[in-house]
C-alpha cells in the first residue's frame, strides 16, 4: 500500500486535531485532557523546530557563502548575480508586508480571543514586552552594535540573537573565500557534511509533523474556540496567495522589460519545473529539472545556469520570504500587537539575511520564521496558529523561489550576453548569427 504523502498526512492531522478538540470539548474533562496530555507534544514540535535553527543557519549559510569561491573566475556575474537576488528578495518582503498590512487578517480577531492567546502565552509576550522597551530606550546605532557578537557561543544560545549568528556564518564564510582552497578544503568538507546531517534532522522532525500539528490544532481550539480564529487563518492564507501571486507578476514583468522575452515565453519555459516545485516542496529536489528547463527553454547558456542556479536554490527564497513577513505581522495582529515601522523594517532586513540560510527542502521556512518572529519581539510560540496551513502554502511559496532563481537566471545572462535567441535552438547556431 502507498504510503500516504506528507502534506496530505499533516493535513489530515489538522482536520482529525481541530475533530478531536471538539468532540472534547462537549465533556467536563476535555479541555483538561487535552492540556496536560495533547498540546505537550505540540509543544515539543515547536522546541525542535527552534532547536535547529541555529545550526541551520550556521550550515546552510557557512556553506552557501563559501561556494562562492567561483566568484574569482566569475566576478562580474557573481556580484550581479548575489546583487539581484538580494533585491528580489526585499521586493517579496515589502510585498508580503504591504499585502498583510492592507488585508489585516489578524485583526478581525476579537479583543476576547486576542486576551485568550495572549493569556496562553503569556510568558513569551512578556519578555518580548520587556525586550521592546529596552530597543526603545537604546540609541538609533544599538542594532548595529547588536549585529556584531562579542560571543558567538553566547549569540547561539538565544534564538534572539540570531542576526549576530547571520554575521558570524556570512564573516566564516568569507574568510573560507580568501583562505587557499587546500587549506579551506577540510572546513567545507565539515560544513558540507554538517549541512548534511541537519538536512537530515530536519527531515525526521517533518515526519513528526503531523502529530504535531494534531496537538497544536486540539490545544487551540479548546484554548481559543471562537470562530473568528479560523476566519482570520483563512484571511492569513489569502494574504500570503496573493503576495506570492504579485511576485510572480513582479518576475513576468522584470524578465519582460530586461530581457523582452514575452511573459508566455518564460512561463511555458519554467513551468514543468514549478509543478514539481509545487508537489515536492524542495527548491533543491527541483534543481536538476530548473537547469533543463532554464538551459533548454530559456535560452540562458549552461555556463550562467550552473552558477546562478545552485546558488539561488541556497540563497534565493524570495517566497519564503514573502511568507515569512506575512506570518510575522499576522502573529502579531493577531497578539493585539501594533509592530512600528522600525520594527516592519527589521523584518525586511532579517527575513532577507534569513532567506540566505535557509535550507531548500521542505518545512526549512518554518524553522526559519522562528528567527524572524524572535528578533521581531513576537511570541514564537505563535507558530502554533499557522502551522496547520503551512503546508500547502509551502508547496506555493517553493514554486515562487523556482520561479525567481528562473527569472534572475535569464537577467543576469542577459547582463553578460549569455542569452540564446527565442528561436535560435544551439549556442553555436547563436554564435554563428
Amino acid at each position: 500500500m502507498k504510503k500516504l504523502a506528507l502534506h496530505w498526512q499533516i493535513l489530515l492531522g489538522m482536520v482529525l486535531g481541530v475533530g478531536f478538540a471538539f468532540a472534547l470539548s462537549a465533556t467536563s474533562w476535555g479541555a483538561e485532557f487535552i492540556g496536560d496530555w495533547i498540546k505537550p507534544f505540540g509543544t515539543i514540535f515547536i522546541n525542535a523546530l527552534k532547536l535547529i535553527a541555529v545550526p541551520l543557519i550556521l550550515a546552510s549559510l557557512i556553506k552557501g557563502v563559501s561556494d562562492l569561491k567561483d566568484i574569482s573566475k566569475l566576478s562580474q556575474m557573481g556580484g550581479r548575480t548575489i546583487l539581484t537576488y538580494i533585491l528580489t528578495t526585499v521586493v517579496a518582503v515589502t510585498i508580503g508586508l504591504g499585502v498583510v498590512n492592507i488585508i489585516k487578517p489578524g485583526s478581525t480577531i476579537t479583543k476576547e480571543t486576542q486576551t485568550e492567546l495572549l493569556e496562553s502565552y503569556k510568558g513569551d509576550a512578556d519578555s518580548k514586552i520587556a525586550d521592546a522597551k529596552k530597543q526603545k530606550e537604546s540609541g538609533p546605532l544599538q542594532a548595529l552594535v547588536d549585529l556584531v557578537p562579542s560571543n558567538i557561543f553566547s549569540a547561539t544560545t538565544d534564538n534572539r540573537n540570531m542576526l549576530q549568528v547571520i554575521f558570524f556564518a556570512i564573516f566564516f564564510g568569507i574568510g573560507l573565500i580568501l583562505i587557499p582552497e587546500a587549506t579551506a578544503k577540510p572546513v567545507k568538507d565539515f560544513f558540507d557534511g554538517f549541512n548534511e546531517v541537519i538536512l537530515k534532522l530536519i527531515d525526521l522532525i517533518m515526519l513528526a509533523a503531523p502529530f504535531g500539528v494534531f496537538a497544536l490544532l486540539a490545544a487551540l481550539v479548546v484554548e481559543s474556540p471562537s470562530a473568528d480564529l479560523f476566519a482570520a487563518l483563512a484571511m492569513y492564507g489569502l494574504s500570503v496567495l496573493i503576495g506570492l501571486g504579485l511576485m510572480i507578476v513582479v518576475y513576468i514583468l522584470i524578465v519582460w522589460v530586461v530581457t523582452k522575452r514575452s511573459p508566455a515565453f518564460f512561463l511555458n519555459g519554467i513551468s514543468p519545473a514549478q509543478l514539481l516545485a509545487f508537489s515536492t516542496s524542495s527548491s533543491a529536489a527541483t534543481l536538476p529539472v530548473t537547469m533543463e528547463r532554464v538551459e533548454e527553454h530559456l535560452g540562458v547558456e549552461k555556463e550562467v545556469t550552473s552558477f546562478v542556479l545552485p546558488i539561488g536554490a541556497t540563497i534565493n527564497m524570495d517566497g519564503t520570504s514573502l511568507y515569512q513577513a506575512v506570518a510575522a505581522v499576522f502573529i502579531a495582529q493577531a497578539f493585539g500587537m501594533d509592530l512600528s515601522l522600525g520594527a516592519q523594517l527589521g523584518i525586511i532586513a532579517t527575513a532577507t539575511l534569513a532567506s540566505i540560510g535557509s535550507a531548500a527542502v521542505p518545512g526549512a521556512g518554518m524553522v526559519m520564521l522562528v528567527i524572524v518572529l524572535g528578533q521581531a519581539g513576537i511570541p514564537e510560540a505563535g507558530l502554533a496558529l499557522i502551522f496547520a496551513v503551512d503546508r500547502p502554502l509551502d508547496m506555493c511559496r517553493t514554486t515562487v523561489n523556482v520561479t525567481g532563481d528562473a527569472a534572475v537566471s535569464m537577467i543576469v545572462a542577459k547582463s553578460v550576453g549569455k542569452l540564446r535567441d527565442p528561436e535560435v535552438k544551439n549556442w553555436d547556431d547563436h554564435y554563428k548569427k
